[in-house]
Formats: C-alpha cells, structure tokens, sequence
C-alpha cells in the first residue's frame, strides 16, 4: 500500500524536546521533496521545513530555524527534530512527499498527521 505513516509527537513542557517521524510504505523518498507542515487551529497551515534529496541543504521557517532539523534514516524515512519546543508550536504536524522527480509544488503523497503539544 502506498502511504505515508507518521509516528512520534504527543505532549511537552516548553524548551523540551520531540521526534516525528514519517516513513513511507510502497515507494521511497528517492528524487522527491518531503516537507513538513503544521496547522493549528483557527489558523492557516504552515510550511515547517522541506527536504529534497538532490539537494543538500533543507529550508525551514524562520519561526523554527536553529530549533528544528530534518534528517534521513535511509530512503524511506525522514524525522524532525524538534527541540527548545515553545506553546506556539503546538499543531498537528504532516509531512507530504512529492511526486518522483517533482518539485516541492507537486506533492502527492500525505501523512496522517501527529498532534505536537507544548505547554508553558
């Protein structure tokens, strides 16, 4: 079966930490952009950071630079990093892959998302 299956997240003081995890089951993230995005609610989703293999350096949003990391287990999954965790980064987290050979626009595959909540 062809989806995205995240793990990790759940509930943290602020200036903890947390791992989300996405793994990909019937393809691989081999010549695809993987991005990780939030939405809180009442508010617009939101861009966290994008990883595209060919490509050696990941972007992320100024709300998270130097707190949050992409890294690669291996082909087939891809973990945010997430430290120094404040109250305005809970969200339920998605990561979304592209199509092979796509860019970042042409995302095709989606996570089920995971709950991330901070606590002051």
């Amino acid at each position: 079966q062809v989806q995205l299956v995240q793990s990790g997240g759940g509930s943290v003081q602020a200036g903890g930490s947390l791992r989300l995890s996405c793994a990909a089951s019937g393809f691989n993230f081999m010549s695809r952009c993987v991005i990780w995005f939030r939405q809180a609610p009442g508010k617009e989703r939101e861009e966290v950071a994008s990883f595209y293999r060919s490509f050696s350096t990941p972007k992320y949003a100024d709300s998270v630079k130097g707190r949050f990391t992409i890294s690669r287990d291996d082909a087939i999954k891809d973990n945010l990093e997430m430290n120094n965790l404040k109250p305005e980064d809970t969200a339920i987290y998605y990561c979304a892959a592209s199509r092979a050979g796509g860019d970042c626009s042409e995302l095709q595959h989606w996570g089920q998302g995971t709950q991330v909540a901070v606590s002051s």
